[in-house]
């Protein structure tokens, strides 16, 4: 077991671990680390605890220290040139006529790198877009395609549930999610109700998807003929969290019946 502390760079952002130094942390502290692209300022989202080593994901970099009056003001300087760089890009991206829309800017902390998301449909040749910023703010500037989902999560809004978006509010890594969860759950198959505003399927559909699946077991599919106490019949629906199932008998009619195979009415 390692000792690890959680930070973000971001106020809904992924967490991700470091090896905290000998200082003590609180929530919320400042602190500066060493990433793989150059010193940044994050903040703690974790108090310090213990995690085998082998469910880390990557190597693990050390806090440096916590941040001090200097490194905010910093920090806070660098927050407005990343604004000054993303209306540049803007301004450079309608000058080339390139199709693309860029999501946000970022300078690193040491100011060794400047990061741009952005969004296409298609590839994009930013080559000159680059160079052009590279010139400007005289430093390596990286740009970085991401997903409609990523788009979301930094926009924010209200799904169709009427409450913010789960990506946007607490979520920290985005989870697999496919059409056989809505199946799961007998949702019926309609875009316009399994679909975020994203457009993509909505993250929610994975949080009961375990629930459902135990739930379904010992429980015959949809359409599938059985044999039954009243006579074989064609299986036409489901009620998973109940654990029951009706079946259509010939010259008997639609009868339900528990998991089990007892008749239930």
């Amino acid at each position: 077991m390692i000792k690890v502390i959680g930070i973000s760079f971001q106020e809904n952002g992924k967490i991700y671990h470091f090896s905290p130094s000998k200082e003590t942390y609180k929530i919320g502290d400042k602190v500066i680390v060493e990433t793989e692209k150059g010193s940044q300022l994050g903040f703690v989202r974790t108090e310090e605890y213990e995690i085998r080593e082998e469910n880390l994901k990557s190597a693990l970099s050390k806090v440096k220290k916590k941040a001090n009056e200097k490194d905010v003001e910093k920090y806070e300087r660098n927050k407005e040139e990343s604004r000054k760089a993303l209306n540049k890009c803007r301004e450079l991206i309608e000058k080339y006529k390139l199709d693309m829309f860029v999501i946000d800017a970022t300078f690193t902390f040491d100011r060794e790198q400047l990061f741009i998301r952005f969004m296409a449909d298609n590839r994009v040749d930013f080559r000159n877009l680059a160079k052009d910023l590279a010139s400007t703010f005289k430093t390596r500037v990286e740009l970085r395609q991401i997903g409609v989902r990523d788009k979301a999560k930094e926009i924010g809004g209200c799904g169709p549930c009427g409450k913010q978006l789960c990506c946007s509010k607490f979520m920290k890594d985005f989870d697999s999610v496919s059409i056989n969860m809505a199946k799961n759950q007998n949702i019926a198959l309609n875009p316009n109700k399994i679909n975020g505003v994203c457009g993509r399927l909505m993250c929610c559909l994975k949080y009961e998807n375990e629930t459902y699946r135990e739930h379904r077991k010992g429980l015959p599919q949809v359409g599938k003929k059985i044999k039954t106490e009243k006579g074989e019949g064609k299986v036409i629906s489901l009620d998973v969290l109940k654990g029951t199932y009706r079946v259509n008998i010939p010259d008997v009619g639609i009868v339900e019946f528990e998991r089990e195979g007892n008749e239930s009415n």
